[in-house]
């Protein structure tokens, strides 16, 4: 596997998109103080332990480590003030009151997003009844598309339509339950009438990205970022000349890492759905973007496409109004 050995960068002007993928740089890099809870819970994965604590006590309560010294932070996640302040640097903070300052202004911000009806961060507890069950669950789908929004670059988003609709072809990859999304992705993107794949075993992945060059797209779709079934993949189609993008929500991973466009979701999970729903629907949501922008790229022949599918599979609905389940109104 080889890490492709040119990024390519964007704009929302199509001239500015080819002299920025010109440039070398990397689209989707995070970057910014904004919405700091979203990024640290991409960042955790890919932090050491230490640090990784010190993310899991903020995380857990914003709140209240908003309100705590830096040695009481420290001393609740087993380590170091130094630690503390390492993990400030790399949020992008110059110091440790700049992450109180960030973290009472988020919390606070959550707490109105919540509508007062749970504690933010709030998850399943042995005795929640099931109204509380969907309270939140339905709160962290709700947010997690929202924190997507808001943190989606632009830019990346606007490259990765560019490539998409111009490429001979495109090959999704992910495996476990990121390989819905490829397949929900390869399923829009082909009624449309483009050429698509949605590969979630590791072998076909990978001799399929093999074969592709540098008029095709190679789409990796991870929560982790670290699955190296896809990582692999991805990586063996960037050797190949074939342009990358990675859909994830852990900018700093291995999967990031061997991508030209970076489309960061935001996901929360809760006990029993660790990497498995809030992120799904998050990343679902910027499949849906990603679609919805190369269909209007493309407007006549995509409306065209979806008329001609449509009527192909008509027939194989049930006609509603005569079936056996209909209720008798004589």
């Amino acid at each position: 596997m080889t890490k492709a050995t040119a990024r390519k960068g964007a704009s929302a002007d199509p001239a500015a998109e080819d002299r920025a993928a010109a440039s070398g740089t990397r689209t989707g890099s995070p970057s910014g103080r904004h919405d700091l809870l979203t990024r640290l819970r991409g960042l955790a994965p890919s932090l050491v332990p230490s640090k990784r604590r010190v993310a899991a006590c903020i995380l857990r309560d914003p709140a209240t480590v908003a309100a705590q010294t830096i040695t009481e932070l420290a001393r609740a996640a087993q380590t170091s003030e130094t630690t503390v302040l390492r993990l400030c640097h790399e949020l992008g903070l110059q110091g440790y009151r700049d992450l109180r300052v960030a973290l009472a202004t988020e919390s606070g911000r959550e707490q109105e997003r919540a509508d007062g009806k749970r504690t933010v961060g709030g998850d399943i507890g042995r005795d929640d009844d099931l109204d509380a069950i969907i309270d939140t669950i339905t709160y962290h789908d709700r947010q997690a598309i929202a924190d997507t929004a808001r943190i989606l670059d632009r830019a990346a988003m606007a490259e990765a339509v560019r490539l998409t609709s111009a490429a001979r072809r495109i090959d999704i990859v992910g495996v476990g339950a990121s390989a819905v999304i490829a397949l929900d992705l390869q399923q829009k993107l082909h009624r449309i009438g483009l050429i698509a794949y949605a590969w979630h075993d590791t072998h076909a992945a990978l001799t399929a990205a093999a074969l592709l060059g540098p008029d095709d797209v190679a789409i990796g779709v991870s929560h982790t970022g670290a699955t190296l079934d896809t990582v692999d993949a991805i990586g063996e189609a960037a050797a190949r000349g074939a342009h990358t993008i990675a859909l994830t929500s852990a900018p700093h991973s291995p999967l990031a890492g061997v991508a030209d466009v970076l489309l960061t979701t935001a996901g929360r999970e809760t006990t029993f759905r660790s990497g498995a729903t809030a992120s799904r629907i998050a990343a679902l949501s910027v499949v849906d973007v990603l679609f919805a922008a190369v269909a209007q790229r493309n407007y006549d022949r995509a409306i065209s496409a979806l008329e001609i599918t449509r009527r192909a599979v008509v027939s194989r609905r049930a006609d509603i109004d005569e079936g056996p389940w209909e209720e008798d109104r004589t």
